[in-house]
């Protein structure tokens, strides 16, 4: 049902007919497609900011090794669930002494990998599929589409559960369970405003031209429906960062004594009436990334508008 509520988001209605002379205008102007999508952005400060923030935790996560302060797997027994500014821990220790601001640090790249990953490869799958079935129509597009609907008919949560269940715990693992996972929805957005821009003049003539249909998809169609299905994909990065750390939560996704948020979660939850704080730190780290995704996803959204 969420995935439903999505992807009626994303799409928000068919694609609307330009205005001939504002078109004329911005010609004259000189300015296209993506250089008036690159103004609103840099007018949209919530964007800005956020995208920002995003970039922090990719360079924290990328050079994790010069940012930790502590071995992230050292741990100490008389050190155990320590607040914050013990000796020379930011963040405090966690269940096993273990310094919290450096595990937090090196769980940001499992965290980012098992977020951004699977959607990437999900877009390129389900993107290419969606594409294909929305201009061919007919038999290969009721094969693709009923198959997705197969996949589709399962929550998220409860399909990446199902496929960890199966294969078994671990990073790849995850990444595939949720990468199948976000196929589906990505197919369904795809196939509809590939169906959309299908019927526009400008498709015709390419075909009447004589232009086959590997051509016209690549050169044409796939131009007009990349923002949309972007906006959409963006979207899904905030979803796959929460399902990857409950994967990890129920001992499903990244195994210990590797850094991840979910697992962090799952391990100092039994520290919650000892020292909460401590034991929240790893849920605002997921709580504050998953949503600077989604905030940057309705900026871009926004700046992509045809309608604007």
């Amino acid at each position: 049902m969420a995935n439903q509520a999505a992807v009626s988001e994303a799409l928000d209605g068919p694609i609307p007919k330009l205005d001939p002379e504002a078109a004329l205008a911005r010609a004259r102007e000189g300015k296209g497609y993506w250089k008036r999508v690159g103004e609103r952005l840099r007018d949209d400060k919530v964007t800005i900011v956020v995208a920002v923030i995003l970039l922090l935790i990719f360079l924290v996560a990328i050079f994790a090794p010069y940012v930790a302060t502590h071995d992230p797997m050292k741990g100490s027994i008389i050190g155990r669930l320590k607040g914050f500014g013990y000796k020379d821990h930011l963040l405090g220790t966690d269940e096993t002494g273990r310094d919290l601001f450096s595990r937090l640090v090196y769980g940001a790249r499992l965290s980012l990998i098992s977020g951004v990953l699977p959607v990437v490869f999900a877009l390129l799958i389900g993107g290419s599929l969606g594409i294909a079935a929305g201009y061919l129509r007919g038999r290969g597009n009721t094969v693709i589409m009923r198959g997705m609907d197969v996949l589709y008919a399962f929550p998220s949560i409860l399909l990446a559960i199902a496929i960890c269940g199966i294969l078994g715990s671990g990073l790849e693992n995850t990444l595939l369970a949720l990468t199948i996972t976000f196929i589906p929805p990505i197919v369904r957005v795809s196939e509809t405003v590939t169906v959309q821009v299908r019927s526009l003049d400008f498709v015709d003539a390419a075909r009447t031209s004589g232009a086959g249909a590997s051509s016209i998809m690549f050169r044409h169609v796939l131009n007009n429906v990349l923002g949309p299905i972007l906006v959409y994909a963006t979207s899904l990065v905030s979803l796959s960062i929460i399902l990857a750390a409950g994967l990890s939560f129920l001992g499903l996704g990244v195994t210990p004594p590797d850094a991840e948020w979910g697992l962090m979660l799952n391990n100092l939850r039994q520290a919650l009436w000892v020292n909460p704080v401590i034991a929240a730190l790893p849920g605002v780290a997921i709580f504050m990334t998953s949503m600077c995704f989604n905030l940057l996803s309705d900026g871009l959204r926004q700046a992509m508008d045809v309608r604007l």
